[in-house]
């Protein structure tokens, strides 16, 4: 059988023409001039929307693969986006035509200049025709729909673009593309209650440039959500330290934004669990973050220790209180017998019966975090 002929050749090639910039100026510059409608859009816009296409063209040529499903949900957004706007549905066509002749001249002239098979360049043109088939067609269907439907607001629009970078993945790639987010490396998420959406984006604040954007924020179900490139950390701390509580995590690449909000808002539920208000990075509540961040196994603990809540009966929520007090005093009793109002031999003697029941040496470090753990389990159930 013959073997596959070198790919890579070709992926450095596409390499460079992702990585582009004077090639995405000179996209942007002929789509302006080019497609009359263009010129009411904002140059941020058309440079987010071209950055992305050309993104996830060169990465399916690339990988030798159809568009993604991720791929396919960028694309019905920029129609939606577009038909919003009131761009009509020849024109959002015409634009892509003119960015796909552009990047192949560009293509050519690298292909010319690192010695690329002819061959190898129809191929991956032909790759690129299958891939651009099926964009258009979800770009025709998607502007349609559009079209007949109510048009989203700025605020939705905001909501999609945080969804999708929450998402992790090539979703999260292909936005932060968009938007102008770098992909690698600088990125945070922050998150905090839906009630205090206002103080987070005026804290977080937004730069929208042509080349892009430092933070993209929304309301999503009921909690404020926002992707930032710009360290939390590096606010004035009278800003950071101020107002409610909210959690943040980072730095990563943006498609591992979706790990990075499940961190932060296991840090904003420690945070509050202890009344810390301001920004919190979950490395500064590690422990308590990664409790509240497993409620599957903090179930699974209170099962296996319900033979021993059973057998504290009515006295269970007191004796969980107790340790609770306790271990939070550093296991000072007398600290804690003062936060219980009772004699510091009441706490020593509830320690020592829930430890002889449970079994948990709470004198160890790991038995202290046990008993922690499923006391204020216990205590919120």
């Amino acid at each position: 059988m013959k073997p596959a002929p070198d790919w890579s050749p070709v992926t450095m090639v596409i390499d460079r023409v992702a990585t582009d910039d004077e090639l995405l100026r000179s996209v942007v510059t002929s789509v302006r001039v080019l497609v009359r409608e263009s010129a009411a859009l904002s140059t941020a816009d058309i440079v987010g929307h071209t950055r992305a296409l050309i993104f996830a063209a060169t990465r399916a040529i690339a990988d030798r693969r159809a568009p993604t499903q991720a791929e396919l949900s960028f694309v019905e957004d920029f129609a939606v986006t577009r038909a919003s706007q009131g761009v009509p549905l020849e024109s959002v066509l015409g634009a892509v035509h003119v960015s796909e002749r552009t990047i192949w001249a560009r293509a050519r002239e690298l292909a010319a200049e690192s010695g690329l098979s002819p061959d190898l360049l129809l191929d991956a043109r032909e790759l690129y025709d299958d891939w651009a088939e099926a964009v258009r067609t979800r770009i025709i269907m998607a502007h349609r729909a559009a079209s007949s439907g109510p048009t989203p607001s700025a605020q939705d629009r905001d909501a999609s673009v945080v969804r999708r970078l929450l998402e992790g993945g090539t979703a999260a790639t292909l936005a932060a593309t968009e938007v102008g987010l770098p992909i690698q490396r600088h990125l945070w998420v922050v998150i905090g209650h839906g009630a205090d959406t206002a103080h987070w984006q005026g804290m977080l604040g937004s730069s929208r440039t042509s080349l892009g954007t430092t933070s993209v924020s929304a309301r999503l179900d009921g909690w404020f959500a926002a992707v930032t490139s710009r360290d939390p950390r590096a606010l004035p701390q009278s800003r950071a330290a101020a107002g409610p509580a909210g959690g943040f995590a980072g730095p990563v690449d943006a498609d591992e934004l979706v790990t990075a909000r499940r961190l932060a808002a296991a840090a904003l539920t420690a945070a509050q669990s202890r009344g810390i208000t301001g920004l919190v990075h979950v490395a500064e509540v590690p422990t308590l973050a990664a409790l509240t961040d497993r409620p599957d196994l903090a179930a699974m603990l209170a099962d296996h220790h319900a033979s021993s809540w059973s057998q504290f009966g009515a006295s269970g929520p007191v004796i969980a209180q107790t340790v609770v007090a306790w271990l939070d005093a550093d296991r000072d009793v007398n600290l804690a017998a003062e936060s219980l109002f009772v004699h510091p031999n009441t706490v020593r003697n509830r320690v020592q019966g829930f430890s002889e029941i449970t079994e948990i040496d709470v004198t160890s470090t790991l038995g202290a975090m046990d008993a922690w753990w499923l006391c204020t389990t216990w205590l919120a159930l």
